[in-house]
């Protein structure tokens, strides 16, 4: 058997405003954007050479959708961008306007920053050192 995640959710306040973010400020690309009714559209984005995984924008449709949007994970990092040039995407970001809130760092795993998205929600930025490299998709 053979199984992948396909998309993970990440629930918004706007969908313009987020794909506006994620394909201007982050470079993503856009990979679909269809609309499903007057309130819901089916969009899809993903980092420049993604394969496997991808994100779905999901407008919040009640309160209680609404009340996590930038804190899906309880204030933890939720999503991490691995990169194969950390100080070229870091420096382009910070160009862009990308906010860190954990200033770069060398671990043992990897070259690592925390961003925050145009919610609130915290994604690392990292670079796995070659040691760690066998164990990522970059």
């Amino acid at each position: 058997m053979q199984q992948r995640i396909a998309h993970i959710a990440l629930v918004v306040a706007d969908y313009d405003d987020a794909i506006a973010f994620y394909t201007k400020k982050l470079h993503f690309t856009m990979i679909e954007d269809t609309v499903l009714s007057e309130d819901k559209r089916w969009v899809v984005i993903a980092p420049k050479g993604a394969k496997e995984c991808s994100l779905l924008l999901a407008k919040a449709a009640n309160p209680e959708q609404a009340a996590s949007i930038g804190n899906q994970t309880g204030g933890r990092v939720f999503l991490f961008l691995f990169t194969d040039d950390f100080w070229r995407d870091y420096n382009q970001m910070l160009e862009d306007g990308i906010h860190f809130v954990r200033a770069p760092k060398e671990e043992a795993y990897g070259t690592v920053a925390v961003f925050e998205d145009l919610y609130g929600n915290q994604w690392d930025l990292l670079q796995p050192n070659e040691h760690n490299k066998a164990n990522t998709l970059i």
